[in-house]
């Protein structure tokens, strides 16, 4: 079976080990693992970064004979006359268990709602993203010490083990039982904004840990602490705090910098400042060192008011 590929390299040069003949290659990124590997490769087969919408795309799709078009991590729409274009259709993988989490990061929103499970879901390229049918899952349990990174990784292996077994079925005349996704029960997943980014501190320790671990380790949640842009990386449960304190209010607790939230504290241990990444006992010293100024100020303005 002659098969289209859209997408990173890695995926058309695992699918070509299996033995199927690729027609054409277009490759979405050109700084992803197997670049130069596609390149010797596929040789005139392969286009980097190619326009969808250009008329000779469609054509050279069409010139190629290819049967089936694939997709793995391709990063934008692609027009249904390329689907079309292919006899028996076109098939993609996407990160989570559909209809759950439908978009571009469904990273960040499965760790953000707390969902213990996600996984990947094979399914039919259609007219809207990841609305198509069903033709197969594998599921992940969520490890609550991942970031989005991290998360990102772990899906990676049984994303390409179930394209291989996908397209594997196809070209064995037997393609997987089409199964229509359950609209009722479909969430979106755009790409996290700004409002989603800053730190809600009046919200539980739970939600604030998930999500600072959902936008690890970019683009990052945030807060400001005397004009400066603390963008935390990695944070955990603090142990010990004042009670006083009021959600917001950064203090050093044991030489470790502790953040009040809506129902306890949280320890900050990474963080990036100006394009810097500071270590837990940096952050400290920059939470002391506005302390110190802060009580100096405070000092100085009684002093005036005699």
């Amino acid at each position: 079976m002659k098969i289209a590929y859209f997408g990173l390299p890695l995926g058309a040069l695992l699918l070509e080990r299996d033995g199927h003949e690729l027609g054409m290659v277009a490759l979405s990124r050109l700084d992803a693992v197997g670049l130069w590997r596609a390149r010797r490769r596929f040789g005139p087969r392969l286009l980097e970064r190619p326009r969808v919408e250009d008329p000779a795309l469609l054509a050279r799709l069409k010139d190629s004979g290819a049967e089936l078009l694939v997709s793995w991590f391709w990063t934008t729409r692609l027009p249904m006359t390329l689907v079309d274009a292919c006899p028996r259709g076109g098939v993609g993988v996407h990160p989570s268990l559909l209809p759950r989490h439908r978009g571009p990061d469904p990273y960040f929103w499965a760790i953000d709602a707390g969902d213990e499970e996600t996984g990947v879901t094979a399914h039919r390229i259609a007219e809207e993203y990841d609305t198509g049918a069903i033709l197969g899952q594998k599921a992940l349990r969520i490890d609550p010490r991942w970031d989005a990174w991290r998360l990102a990784r772990a899906l990676d292996r049984p994303s390409l083990a179930l394209l291989r077994e996908v397209v594997q079925a196809f070209a064995a005349g037997a393609p997987p039982a089409e199964r229509s996704q359950d609209e009722t029960a479909a969430t979106a997943a755009p790409q996290p904004g700004d409002d989603l980014a800053e730190l809600d501190c009046n919200d539980t320790e739970a939600r604030v840990l998930r999500r600072i671990r959902a936008l690890a380790p970019s683009p990052g949640a945030f807060f400001e602490l005397d004009g400066e842009l603390i963008t935390v990386l990695e944070a955990g449960p603090a142990p010990r705090y004042p009670g006083a304190l009021r959600p917001g209010e950064v203090v050093v607790v044991g030489g470790r910098a502790v953040l009040r939230v809506g129902d306890g504290a949280i320890e900050l241990k990474r963080a990036e400042v100006d394009g810097e990444t500071w270590d837990g006992p940096r952050i400290a010293a920059f939470v002391q060192a506005v302390a110190v100024r802060g009580a100096e100020m405070d000092a100085s303005l009684r002093g005036g008011a005699r």
